[in-house]
């Protein structure tokens, strides 16, 4: 029988353990083991049934329970320190930022994203870029930066995953549970919901703003789930990434519009602009709105402010996948919006005009035009970005385009098991959990004796393997594998190879499987077994990838991987986790170069998991021959089909020669003394460089702090800097048609120089630059080595020296050149927009060369 209604019963909280409730609403949590443990040791079996989720917990938990642990001495000597430890986390003042920039404490970074990876048990996240946010403001927090988040509340989250017997993924939504959730709802100063305005075709959404606590941080999370809107509007933040392309825009701009309204209505004034990918690009748009209503700039000068103070991080190595809306579709939403600001339908598409697709408008594009800062997420991501969007500066070698790297990393305290976590309090510094990012750190970690670093490691995949077992002996689904069906079981003692990410064609899930035959036989080596263990999601409009879900199922059926290969449904930050913790080896495959970072062996590697990966995103950086495998041979193929033939082939030589026979070498005590070795040479050689520590710091050092210096110089005195330089800019573009360079004495530009190494070689170029002068412009003497098609590669330059105007506006210049080693150089010269207040030497896209063929 169905009930009438529904009464809903929390648990009242002692007066002296009302502190947990303080804990439970901050994600500190989710990093501090010592709290976690506190949860648990109240009712171990309700934290596990309840997904660890502290919030729902303390609602659910018995009174009783309570009242019992409060006559536990040990449990409150427990509670008291670690309410101590985040009293002082909290009010602590003494932090890496307040000591390193202490004239930029008033200056907020506010962070946009278009979703949050923070716990399991706020659903808001689909894989590695929300698991990444999430990280990056939990580093923030440790560090002490002034940082503040922007996302969306997604009632029904990311979909629920079910895989029938038959290998099918279904896909499920379930709407959370507001009470369940460490979130509050921000107020007004009448106590209403504070609710943003932002406009939409023919009509008002209205959105509230969740408040999330991340440590220090706050994150703000935009609901269109509210009384004054459509039953349509209030569905627009339903779900993480989904619905059409009505959505998704919708979506997009209440991140980015949205989010500065709210930021506004908080009162919350940002020096800096983050946009983690490109969803969150029209924040420029409300930025530049403002700056014009409030500050009476033209549209050139406003945009100019507006890039000053934007940071864009773009994680895309691919043009497929990045948000692209039609002209149409543009014009529906932002007619009136432009013609507010008085500017032209062209000038409004050229912000985001798509190479690709002249019928498009690109957001990764858009966020590229609007901030002065851009990076990608690895080195090689970095070259591949400025590969993809070269064409943004015209003229520009690929290699100079301004695009620079940071490269990804993990929150280490929130992936780092527990019993690795001990281990480390017990050989390493004491306060090393304050220093992940030094490598000094990390020398010690060889202090550890093998056989403590070992147990604890089986520890964890014995917890692991029951975990499995446990699913698989209750006829879950979530296995793929009823009961009936398996009657074996997932071994801690068998090497275990775990796989677990976001499903895409691209990550290549099922290449292990491309020679049947030979990865049967590598599984059921005498004396040698290995297993597999698969998770992870694809969406729902892809198929491709989820019939490789389905071709991984159909090879657990077949005869010789009955219990070798096991597929986990409803991948989530939880089943991530124990796998990351516990394997023995992490596998990551994809098509290179299309993997712009990838974290998860990050994750794997500071449990002492090793990686067994392509040379691709961070793994070719981190890579040393001897902390882990590398699969295939760096190179980069035309043809995908010889390409999964070579990793494949590599992938196998490399357990049948070397992984698989090395893992059970072990000594007189069981242990893999060689292994082990490696474990640590993993350790000591990766957490400290592929922390979100090292990485948020370099956010703050290298692309933070200039953004809050530069727009703090070019609004000053009424924003007259900005005025001057974007009629500067103007004045350079009307004018540069007149600019033009080419070769002088001693030679023309098609002469061959004679030289030995290390004689001073001089070279003269005569420039005409029109109604500009000298001080507009920086030229350059160009060269380096020829590549086969005669052109010049990896360039250098050098800049030439004015000597003196022999004509109305022309100009000579002269450079000289040493060079030491042997070789054919090619040389050319150009000519560049110069003004010392730019962000970067490209950024008029501007450049004038004596010849053109030039890589």
């Amino acid at each position: 029988m169905k009930p009438l209604g529904r009464i809903t019963v929390s648990a009242i909280i002692p007066e002296r353990l009302s502190r947990l409730s303080d804990l439970a609403r901050n994600f500190w949590w989710t990093w501090n083991c010592e709290a976690v443990d506190l949860f648990k040791s109240i009712d171990s079996r309700l934290w596990y049934d309840l997904g660890a989720n502290p919030t729902a917990f303390l609602r659910k938990i018995g009174n009783k329970k309570l009242l019992q642990r409060m006559s536990n001495d040990t449990f409150l000597g427990s509670y008291d320190n670690v309410i101590k430890k985040f009293d002082e986390y909290m009010n602590s003042t003494d932090t890496w930022y307040s000591s390193n920039h202490p004239d930029h404490m008033g200056q907020i970074t506010a962070y946009f994203s278009a979703e949050f990876g923070l716990s399991e048990s706020l659903p808001i996240y689909s894989g590695g870029l929300g698991v990444l946010s999430g990280d990056h403001c939990k580093s923030a927090s440790d560090l002490g930066i002034p940082f503040t988040a922007i996302g969306l509340f997604y009632r029904q989250g990311y979909f629920n995953q079910l895989i029938t017997r038959e290998g099918i993924q279904e896909t499920a939504y379930s709407t959370l549970n507001l009470s369940d959730l460490a979130i509050s709802p921000v107020l007004d100063a009448n106590g209403e919901n504070l609710l943003i305005e932002v406009d939409m075709p023919g009509r008002t959404v209205y959105t509230s703003i969740w408040l999330v606590k991340v440590g220090r941080v706050h994150l703000y999370l935009l609901d269109s789930d509210v009384p004054g809107n459509s039953e349509q509007d209030r569905g627009i933040t339903a779900r993480l990434y989904g619905g059409d392309g009505d959505t998704r825009i919708q979506q997009e701009i209440l991140l980015g519009m949205g989010g500065v309204k709210a930021l506004r209505a908080l009162g919350i004034n940002a020096s800096v602009y983050h946009m983690n990918e490109g969803h969150s690009a029209f924040l420029g748009f409300e930025l530049i709105r403002n700056l014009m209503q409030e500050h009476h700039l033209n549209f050139r000068e406003a945009c100019e402010a507006v890039a000053s103070s934007s940071v864009f991080t773009t994680h895309t190595p691919v043009p497929a996948g990045i948000d692209v809306f039609s002209h149409d579709t543009m014009d529906r939403y932002f007619t009136g919006y432009r013609e507010g600001l008085g500017i032209s339908r062209e000038e409004f598409f050229a912000l985001g005009a798509d190479m690709w697709n002249p019928n498009g408008f690109n957001m990764a594009s858009l966020a590229m035009n609007l901030a002065a800062r851009r990076n990608g997420v690895s080195k090689l991501h970095g070259a591949v970005t400025r590969r993809m969007f070269n064409s943004l500066w015209p003229g520009v070698p690929e290699d100079e385009v301004p695009v620079t790297h940071v490269t990804n990393g993990i929150h280490t305290l929130t992936w780092l098991s527990t019993p690795l976590k001990k281990l480390y309090d017990k050989y390493l510094a004491k306060g090393w959990d304050q220093t992940l990012y030094d490598h000094k750190t990390w020398e010690v970690i060889d202090n550890i004796p093998d056989e403590e670093l070992w147990q604890a490691h089986m520890d964890l995949k014995s917890n692991m393997v029951q975990y499995i077992n446990s699913r698989i002996k209750q006829g879950d689904s979530d296995t793929g594998i009823t009961s009936s069906e398996f009657s074996g079981s997932v071994q801690p003692d068998i090497l275990t190879i775990g796989f677990s990410r976001r499903f895409a064609t691209y990550k290549r899930a099922s290449l292990i499987f491309r020679d049947i035959q030979r990865i049967r036989k590598i599984l059921n080596m005498k004396d040698m077994p290995v297993q597999l263990i698969f998770a992870g999601k694809a969406h729902p409009a892809d198929r491709p990838a989820q019939d490789i879900i389905k071709s991984i199922n159909d090879v657990a059926r077949q005869e010789g991987f009955e219990g070798k290969v096991i597929l986990l449904e409803n991948y989530n930050m939880a089943v991530a986790r124990r796998l990351v913790q516990s394997v023995d080896v992490w596998l990551n495959n994809p098509r290179v170069p299309m993997e712009a970072s990838g974290t998860s062996g990050q994750k794997a590697c500071i449990n002492g998991v090793l990686n067994l990966s392509v040379l691709d995103g961070w793994w070719k950086e981190g890579y040393n021959g001897k902390n882990g495998w590398a699969i295939g041979y760096d190179a980069v193929y035309e043809n995908e089909f010889h390409q999964d033939n070579a990793d494949s082939e590599s992938l196998y030589e490399i357990l049948e020669r070397s992984l698989v026979p090395l893992y059970y070498e072990r000594n007189e005590k069981k242990v893999p003394v060689k292994w082990v070795k490696m474990m640590k040479e993993s350790v000591k050689s990766l957490a400290a460089e592929y922390s979100t520590h090292r990485m948020v710091k370099e956010y703050t050092n290298r692309l933070y702090i200039p953004s809050i210096e530069r727009i703090a110089n070019i609004t000053a005195d009424g924003y007259q800097p900005v005025k001057k330089l974007a009629e500067w800019k103007q004045t350079v573009k009307e004018s540069w048609q007149a600019v033009s360079i080419t070769g002088g004495k001693p030679t023309s530009n098609s002469e061959n120089i004679p030289a030995v190494s290390g004689e001073k070689i001089s070279l003269e170029a005569i420039v005409t630059l029109g109604n500009l002068k000298p001080d507009d412009v920086s030229v350059e003497l160009y060269f380096g080595s020829m590549d086969s098609a005669g052109c010049i590669e990896k360039g250098e330059f050098v800049l030439m020296q004015f000597i003196e105007e022999t004509n109305p506006g022309t100009f000579r210049y002269k450079a000289d050149l040493i060079l030491m080693d042997g070789g054919e150089y090619g040389y050319n010269f150009r000519i560049i927009p110069h003004r010392s207040d730019l962000a970067d030497k490209f950024e008029l896209r501007l450049v004038k060369w004596s010849d053109s063929c030039v890589n």
